[in-house]
């Protein structure tokens, strides 16, 4: 999606001179540099899971290895996700900031909703998998 996105920008070029229309709007270089991280991100995101489900699940991977993947996979997707939302925004306030102002605010409030959603149900599992990886975890007592 934000791949697609990076070739057809919002608004589109101008015919005659080829230049992007909205290129002198505020919001186009946030748009272009939070598309540009989450696809960064997500491929990250994707890779980093795909070694963690193609890993040789030895004994050593349960303690050590897998759990830093996941750790580094769920914060690639957190980034990920905020980035494509900043991403997604950023092109209604290029499209409708200067006539229909509430749009861009409406859509802002609608995308975080799902957004925060996940983040609160997957964030305690990072906290935990972090405090078992590099905190006192089962095998180190607590002092």
């Amino acid at each position: 999606m934000v791949f697609a996105a990076a070739f057809t920008v919002p608004g589109g070029n101008d015919q005659v001179k080829g230049v992007l229309i909205f290129r002198q709007n505020r919001y186009y270089l946030l748009f272009a540099i939070s598309d540009a991280l989450a696809l960064i991100s997500s491929l990250t995101s994707v890779l980093i899971f795909l070694s963690a489900l193609t890993s040789r699940y030895a004994e050593d991977d349960f303690l050590v290895s897998l759990p830093r993947k996941m750790i580094n996979g769920l914060a690639s997707l957190f980034f990920s996700i905020a980035t494509i939302a900043i991403a997604f925004i950023s092109t209604y306030f290029i499209m409708f900031s200067t006539h229909f102002a509430w749009v861009p605010i409406l859509v802002t409030v609608l995308i975080s909703v799902p957004a925060i959603l996940f983040l609160v149900s997957h964030f305690p599992l990072f906290v935990e998998l972090v405090s078992s990886t590099y905190g006192c975890g089962v095998f180190r007592h607590k002092k």
